[in-house]
């Protein structure tokens, strides 16, 4: 017999924004004994079909459900069998977005549980998810100047300028091209705003006093100065979070940085044209969260050159993104476990993205932690992408543990596979 899970306790830690979250931790009893901790991050711009994060009463309630509901149902199951746990989960909570233990509290307890499993068998998560056969690292996608619901009041309106290392042959290779973007963008807003303080957004990214427009010139020269001095190509991505500038009265995207106000076809237009000036590799909720006509148009129109990712728009949900395949919606869908609350409903919406040719990006949120699961999972399931910023404690532990995973696959480790590559 293996491995069964023997207690579980929960806590309320900090995230990076220091506002309150939970942490889960899990021990499995059998012939080796397993631990597994994780904890659950949040997000700022949110999509309004992602689950529940807390329920009333906040990290608290969540907290005292899983030490006394969720325990109470898993005790004494076994810890392999991640999809009885994460059915036991829905079971405990009873509705359909987690409303009543909170989707962190899920996720948190979904987590730990295949970390303890893994532990359990003396192999580290990524293996124990994909097998012996893993051998891909994903490209780091890292936010390097920020904007909108991340950053001040004068910053960009666009919420992420991304860079991301479309030609580095190592994992390490490409965290450090990021690295040295941040920095060069540092420098060319300091040399465009004397006044500027240093100051940085949510994720790490420089949150300066630019608008778009100049702001996307920055990381644009950015990522080209970089380029020329790694030798390997750095291009230049966008997450347009849309949804936060969607203006449903006025039915247009209000760009207040700008001064400007697009109508739908205005806004596709118009990153139509950002793809084409810039070279854009990837944009994600270029449209809002409810315009899968919109996503399926601009799809058609620079799908064959760049990835329309879907963030909003999908949350991680199977049922959504069955949708928006069928509209031909996006050619990228963005995995955010806490958004649907556990692995197995995350690695649903994997497999999902894949079979239809679909990219699958792992990705943090804005309040994050040191948790380091996330890289593990992009390794186990193969996504060719991972969001987790550049800078900063809870962005690093990520892909410090991407590093050691490089150097635990060896000569085998190989980047993930991109199109246009």
């Amino acid at each position: 017999m293996g491995a069964i899970i023997e207690s579980m306790t929960a806590r309320e830690v900090l995230d990076s924004r220091g506002n309150p979250t939970i942490e889960v931790e899990v021990t499995a009893k059998g012939r080796v004994a397993g631990f597994g901790r994780a904890a659950a991050p949040s997000g700022a711009s949110r999509g309004k079909h992602e689950v529940v994060a807390f329920p009333e009463g906040g990290v608290g309630a969540s907290v005292r459900a899983v030490k006394k509901s969720v325990a109470a149902k898993l005790l004494g199951v076994a810890v392999d069998n991640q999809e009885k746990v994460d059915s036991l989960l829905h079971e405990v909570d009873g509705t359909s977005n987690f409303s009543k233990i909170g989707g962190n509290a899920a996720v948190a307890v979904s987590m730990a549980v295949a970390k303890a499993a893994a532990s359990a068998r003396g192999i580290p998560l990524f293996k124990y998810l994909g097998g012996e056969r893993v051998t891909r690292l994903p490209y780091p996608l890292g936010n390097v100047l920020g904007g909108g619901a991340h950053a001040g009041k004068m910053a960009p309106d666009i919420q992420e300028f991304i860079a991301i290392p479309v030609g580095a042959k190592k994992f390490v290779d490409a965290v450090l091209a990021n690295t040295q973007v941040h920095k060069r963008v540092k420098a060319l807003i300091e040399a465009r705003d004397k006044t500027f303080t240093g100051g940085k957004g949510d994720e790490g990214a420089w949150a300066p006093n630019l608008d778009n427009l100049a702001a996307l010139k920055v990381v644009y020269k950015a990522c080209g100065d970089i380029s020329d001095e790694v030798g390997f190509e750095v291009r230049l991505a966008l997450d347009v979070a849309a949804s936060s500038l969607c203006d449903d009265k006025k039915r247009a995207y209000i760009y207040e940085r700008e001064g400007k106000s697009r109508d739908a076809g205005e806004q596709i237009d118009f990153v139509v044209g950002l793809v084409e000036k810039y070279k854009l590799f990837y944009v994600e909720d270029p449209l809002e969260e409810e315009d899968f006509d919109g996503f399926a148009e601009l799809t058609r129109k620079i799908g064959k050159r760049c990835l329309v990712c879907g963030d909003d728009l999908f949350v991680t949900n199977t049922a959504r993104i069955k949708k928006g395949i069928k509209a031909g919606a996006a050619n990228a869908v963005l995995i955010k476990p806490n958004q649907i609350g556990t692995l197995t409903d995350a690695f649903q919406a994997v497999q999902l993205a894949k079979k239809h040719g679909c990219v699958p990006v792992m990705s943090h949120r804005s309040g994050e932690t040191p948790d380091e699961t996330i890289a593990h999972l992009a390794v186990g399931w193969g996504c060719p992408l991972i969001k987790t910023g550049v800078v900063g404690g809870e962005r690093i532990a990520k892909l410090n543990e991407l590093i050691r995973i490089e150097e635990e696959l060896g000569k085998k480790a190989k980047m993930g596979e991109l199109p246009w590559k």
